[in-house]
């Protein structure tokens, strides 16, 4: 949507305030529409009563801010797209797959498959839908060295061939008559490319940087939907890391909680205007006072629990197995699958 909106028109907004705006991600009217006075005065530099002027001519002319009908809420839903974890039992514990507009987060201990699950949906994200996926591209933000290409490959080569040669015609990939003698493995070695082509990565050095990387990802997709691979899935591994390295003790806990408050709600409205599935990891902590159970609880506090749409928990089992939890979600019932972490990526038990 956006790009072509003329901010000029809005009150208030002349060359210089419109083009500060854009450069810092708000690009349609409705990006103004939702955002805080405090915010765009510092974005646009100007006073808040002229940026709350701003946003509400925006909410006019976007059409948003008023009450809808169930059903007019239902028909939205129904754009809704739905990523698969390329796991058929996790799939149906999630109705389908990962949501787009939604957060998703994915918590477990160290070793437990999270970076795995964000590389999976990296790839599974570029299929054709009826293979389940969304026929778009990713942003990743690696907060911990976790991303690595050659993990991508092993994944892309681990599809079953079906779906590796719906992916070759979507990714424009196509064996030349003359070109026979060169084999699948030259095509596939082509389509790792072009895969790795739409995976934006930023590594994120700390807190300040992963919020700036956040409101970046917006401009990104934003200016993505129009093209070929809009883009689909933002990924953020790990979500907390900086944020528990940096704020230490009670102290600094109600800062910390602000900020990564704030940061949730920067990676919300990227989901939100642009029908992208955002999936977070999160580390945990052990809490000493359970006595019965499993005693390891997510990072992040509440903040993070009424944000997440949905909070999965992996765990390890025998081997190569994984447990997936699904803890929380507001229209599905919890429950479990099992899946295998194997060289060319998750796979059914």
């Amino acid at each position: 949507m956006a790009a072509t909106e003329d901010l000029e028109d809005l009150p208030g907004v002349g060359p210089a305030t419109a083009e500060k705006l854009r450069e810092n991600g708000y690009e349609s009217y409705q990006g103004i529409a939702v955002a805080s006075p405090g915010e765009l005065s510092n974005t646009a530099d100007v006073g808040e009563s002229s940026a709350a002027d701003i946003i509400q001519a925006a909410r006019k002319a976007a059409d948003i801010g008023g009450f809808e009908t169930g059903s007019t809420v239902l028909e939205r839903r129904e754009q809704i797209g739905k990523l698969t974890w390329g796991v058929e039992e996790v799939d149906e514990l999630l109705g389908g797959g990962v949501e787009t507009q939604s957060i998703t987060e994915v918590y477990g201990e160290f070793g437990a498959g999270k970076s795995q699950v964000t590389h999976e949906l990296a790839v599974t994200v570029q299929l054709p839908s009826e293979y389940g996926g969304l026929e778009g591209s990713c942003i990743f933000i690696d907060s911990e060295d976790t991303f690595r290409p050659e993990r991508i490959e092993q994944m892309v080569n681990g599809l079953d061939d079906e779906a590796i040669e719906a992916m070759m015609a979507l990714h424009g990939i196509v064996e030349d008559e003359g070109d026979a003698d060169a084999g699948d493995e030259a095509l596939v070695s082509e389509l790792v490319e072009s895969v790795l082509d739409k995976i934006h990565v930023a590594k994120a050095f700390n807190s300040n940087h992963q919020i700036l990387l956040a409101e970046k990802a917006q401009e990104i997709a934003s200016e993505s939907q129009d093209e070929e691979f809009p883009v689909r899935l933002l990924a953020v591994d790990s979500l907390t890391a900086h944020f528990r390295a940096e704020y230490v003790g009670r102290g600094e806990l109600a800062e910390r909680q602000q900020k990564l408050n704030k940061h949730l709600h920067d990676l919300m409205r990227v989901g939100d205007l642009n029908n992208t599935a955002v999936v977070v990891t999160n580390q945990v902590a052990s809490n000493p006072d359970s006595f019965f159970g499993d005693p390891t609880q997510p990072i992040g506090g509440n903040i993070l629990g009424h944000t997440s749409t949905f909070r999965m928990y992996l765990r390890k089992s025998k081997g190569n197995k994984r447990i997936v939890k699904l803890v929380d979600a507001p229209n599905l019932p919890d429950g479990e699958a099992v899946m295998r972490v194997e060289e060319g990526g998750l796979m059914d038990e």
